[in-house]
């Protein structure tokens, strides 16, 4: 009795891990689909700062859309300031949708600061904003934010 009970325990076990092991397997695949439909769907941005040029991944919120509306009119150029040592910021010259929750933010992230402000990050800090993009490639980022006031032309990325 005890090699039956014991045998189809061991076989009901079995069943349950090979149903869990193909669960798996297929949430896996969904996220990688996922994955890879936001990937063929990102929006990139041109940032030109101080004449580097870098691309950014715009977000997929109300905010970045208006900054999209905006720039299709024509480039957007702003003056930063530096400001503590971690981060450049400026007026946008109007006011795009904001979604603000607390976040912490990197090196590389892009943000919309009062409705009516860009913040982009060299460095990190912790507070409320919305996010609008993050720079693909930080190589050579925080030397073209520099020490001081920078120019920052923003441009829709040229597709082929």
């Amino acid at each position: 009795m005890m090699k039956k009970t014991s045998s189809f325990l061991l076989c009901v076990l079995f069943g349950i891990y090979v149903l869990l092991a193909g669960c798996g397997n297929q949430e896996t695949g969904h996220t990688e689909r996922e994955s890879n439909k936001e990937e063929n769907s990102a929006v990139k941005m041109s940032v030109n700062v101080n004449g580097q040029d870098f691309t950014a991944t715009l977000e997929q919120n109300s905010a970045a859309d208006a900054l999209v509306q905006m720039i299709e009119s024509g480039p957007v150029t702003l003056q930063l300031t530096d400001y503590a040592g971690f981060e450049k910021v400026g007026p946008l010259g109007r006011s795009l949708p904001a979604s603000n929750s607390q976040t912490t933010t990197h090196a590389g992230d892009i943000v919309l600061y009062q409705g009516n402000q860009i913040v982009m990050f060299y460095g990190s800090n912790s507070w409320s904003y919305t996010r609008l993009g993050c720079i693909d490639d930080l190589t050579g980022w925080e030397e073209a934010l520099g020490s001081g006031d920078v120019t920052v032309t923003l441009s829709m990325e040229e597709t082929e």
